[in-house]
């Protein structure tokens, strides 16, 4: 899963968590032309407002000048997780069983590199996702994941009043 390095992983995680926060993840993406990224998945039981991307990103950006983990220039991005939450540890995957997810892997397999459909569990070995898929489970090693998301779903079934 496309994750930052531990170092820089722990440092976010020494700043966000004492504010009160839980941190999702961490992606330090090359952006193109020498440029980069820097994104921090932040959430909180009440939700996450820009309000508390605002302070975290306050602080972390105050941690990071001072630390300097990064060689050159990056753009610093603070981000609740969206409907289509990023799942960067196969724990956090683990809590969607029964859940839609978007997998995309690192090479192919069976011939494909993107998977839609429900997660039907981990294996004990925690090696492979089980996904619904097709009319039947697929087994996807998670030592090929690139990224996982959460596929949201919504339901319109009640009319508007």
């Amino acid at each position: 899963m496309r994750r930052a390095n531990d170092r820089l992983t722990t440092l976010v995680t020494s700043v966000v968590e004492p504010m009160g926060y839980e941190t999702l993840g961490v992606e330090h993406v090359a952006a193109g032309s020498g440029q980069a990224v820097l994104r921090v998945y932040i959430d909180h039981a009440d939700g996450i407002g820009i309000e508390d991307c605002e302070a975290v990103s306050r602080q972390l950006s105050s941690v990071l000048d001072v630390e300097d983990p990064i060689s050159g220039h990056y753009d610093l991005e603070v981000s609740s997780p969206g409907l289509d939450r990023p799942l960067f540890t196969l724990e956090q995957i683990a809590r969607y069983r029964g859940h839609r997810i978007r997998v995309r892997l690192e090479q192919k397999l069976d011939g494909r590199r993107n998977f839609e459909g429900e997660l039907l569990g981990v294996s004990d070995d925690g090696q492979r996702l089980e996904l619904a898929l097709d009319g039947g489970a697929t087994a996807v090693p998670v030592a090929w994941i690139e990224s996982a998301r959460v596929v949201p779903e919504f339901n319109f079934s009640q009319s508007a009043r």
